[in-house]
């Protein structure tokens, strides 16, 4: 790019995802990277879409001044803290769906297995479960093939009960030594925190202002007033 003339500003599209790498790279290169948001659909299909096209309406949008956003630069503790939430929000919801598919099978299972296992908690359910033997004298009888069905969800559900406590001990303590501020505020836990430390990124300086962080989480304050009718909608409506 620099045998093109003075290099002083490069707009890349897709920052947190595919353009990730290029950015940093620019970023330890010294140069300044601003996010391009993704082309407006009504002028791509009248311009068309191909590298080049994408390329010069990166660089217009950034010589036009509407591409402003410095992007997150995911090179510090806070991306690590990303990574494991990202671990953790997978676990937690596979977690959920293997013991809701085990309470429905309970709900549905055949009689007397019905009555051993109802009105059980969920970790009580699991740890018996997971012990039921597989019998495969009768492969077609619904009273053992129920008890198979449980005993692999119970076996991974308990997996994911595991992991799940595990990766929480681990971002709660990367959390609270990145953030010990934040995480001693009241009502803010390791959770809360984590979140608020994802969406600021590595790189707080980029968030000039309060109302920067606002318009960035989607609760800053947009007039919506029409005729003698004065109120503002949040920018997270749509």
């Amino acid at each position: 790019m620099k045998q093109h003339g003075t290099l002083t500003v490069v707009g890349v599209e897709g920052c947190g995802i595919y353009g990730a790498g290029l950015a940093r790279h620019l970023d330890r290169k010294g140069i300044a990277v601003v996010e391009v948001p993704r082309p407006d659909r009504r002028l791509r299909r009248n311009s068309g879409k191909s590298d080049p096209i994408d390329a010069e309406a990166a660089a217009r949008a950034v010589l036009a001044g509407t591409a402003t956003v410095q992007p997150k630069l995911g090179d510090g503790p806070i991306e690590a803290i990303r990574a494991l939430r990202v671990a953790r929000i997978g676990a937690v919801k596979a977690k959920t769906a293997a013991t809701n598919a085990l309470k429905a099978l309970v709900i549905t299972a055949p009689e007397p297995l019905r009555s051993q296992l109802a009105g059980l908690t969920t970790i009580q359910l699991v740890n018996p479960c997971a012990r039921f033997r597989s019998e495969l004298s009768a492969p077609y009888d619904p009273t053992q093939a129920t008890k198979t069905a449980m005993r692999s969800i119970a076996v991974r559900a308990r997996h994911l009960i595991d992991e799940t406590r595990a990766l929480k001990r681990q971002l709660d303590t990367l959390t609270q030594h990145t953030a010990p501020a934040t995480t001693s505020v009241f009502a803010i836990g390791p959770e809360t925190a984590a979140a608020l430390l994802v969406t600021i990124g590595d790189n707080p300086d980029r968030l000039r202002s309060e109302a920067a962080f606002a318009h960035l989480c989607g609760v800053a304050p947009i007039p919506a007033s029409l005729g003698k009718t004065d109120r503002h909608r949040s920018t997270a409506h749509r």
